[in-house]
């Protein structure tokens, strides 16, 4: 039934060098990014497993703490983990969102203290996706491993989160007309004939575009980059990966493709199971059918296994069947 595995995309993309890891909240996202990572360290690849979820869970899944810091994963070799101080990332945003508006209105003579433009900007409901957003850009942009692994917040956060890359070129692309402008103005205004200083909220704008127009290449990238989905044989879970892998498409992120997890197994079940697992299976077996007909790029069916995936032997049993 599948057509191509994971194994197989993988090998088809040996330059793959970004895997992200979305779905809706609780359908295992984590360990299915664990899994990846650790499978892609056993190749070989100095690999970095890292979470983009305010809502952390690696340090749970491996059994040691990687909060706030890259961190060698014990017992695995080539493998970091890293769940991003959301905290610590947003502090930081916010020291140099008031630095530049200190400095913009230092150079516009306003006399008008940044507080108020802080915290204006810093109370946007957005701005700890727009944190987080920076803090992983960062982060691929040191270059530092030759795979890299992120466990994603909920599919529609990562869908605003992996889009801010293109909607900040669009908002610095206007911001950058609207300095020109303003610029011709102030020298048609002005009745000083010496040369105009140097404009460095003009410098700044134009840098930014640059990082921006970066990190959309590196997401666009359809050989170094993929998102796969993960989702139950369950409703609401196909029904959330349905309407934003078309999305995603839109937006020109590379699907990878489709990851069933927590599929019960016959073979695993026996013959005489429960009424309630009999049910379960029933209902599983109808939601499968929908998938096939859905997605024609299921990479992997991971079973639900006899007990809670946590800790690297547990990572190991996912990754053979993830890569099966």
């Amino acid at each position: 039934m599948i057509e191509k595995s994971m194994r197989q995309f993988v090998e088809e993309h040996p330059g793959l060098k970004y895997t992200f890891f979305g779905g809706k909240g609780g359908v295992g996202k984590t360990v299915m990014a664990g899994a990846a990572a650790l499978w892609f360290a056993r190749q070989g690849k100095r690999t970095l497993l890292a979470s983009t979820n305010p809502v952390h869970s690696l340090t749970g899944l491996l059994g040691q703490d990687v909060f706030g810091k890259e961190t060698p994963v014990e017992g695995v070799p080539n493998l970091w983990a890293y769940e991003i101080d959301t905290r610590d990332t947003i502090e930081r945003s916010k020291k140099e969102i008031r630095e530049k508006i200190e400095w913009f209105l230092k150079y516009a003579d306003i006399k008008t203290k940044a507080d108020e433009f802080v915290e204006s900007a810093t109370m946007n409901p957005a701005f700890e996706e727009s944190a987080m957003f920076e803090n992983m850009i960062d982060i691929m942009f040191e270059d530092a491993y030759e795979v890299y692994v992120f466990d994603t917040a909920p599919t529609a956060n990562a869908r605003r989160l992996l889009g801010m890359s293109s909607v900040y070129s669009m908002w610095v692309n206007k911001m950058v007309q609207s300095r020109k402008e303003a610029m011709s103005l102030r020298e048609l205004l002005s009745y000083s004939r010496k040369k105009q200083e140097k404009d460095p909220l003009m410098d700044y704008l134009l840098r930014f575009r640059d990082r921006m127009q970066h990190a959309k290449e590196l997401l666009t990238d359809v050989e170094k980059t993929a998102f796969f989905f993960v989702t139950l044989p369950e409703a609401l879970p196909i029904a959330v990966i349905r309407r934003f892998i078309n999305w995603f498409n839109e937006f020109g992120i590379p699907v990878g493709g489709v990851v069933v997890n927590m599929v019960l197994e016959p073979e695993v079940v026996g013959e005489n199971p429960p009424e309630f697992v009999r049910n379960r299976m029933e209902m599983q077996k109808e939601y499968m059918e929908q998938i096939w007909k859905l997605f024609p790029d299921v990479r992997a069916l991971v079973p639900l296994f006899e007990t809670e995936v946590q800790g690297v032997e547990m990572l190991e049993r996912t990754a053979e069947r993830l890569f099966a």
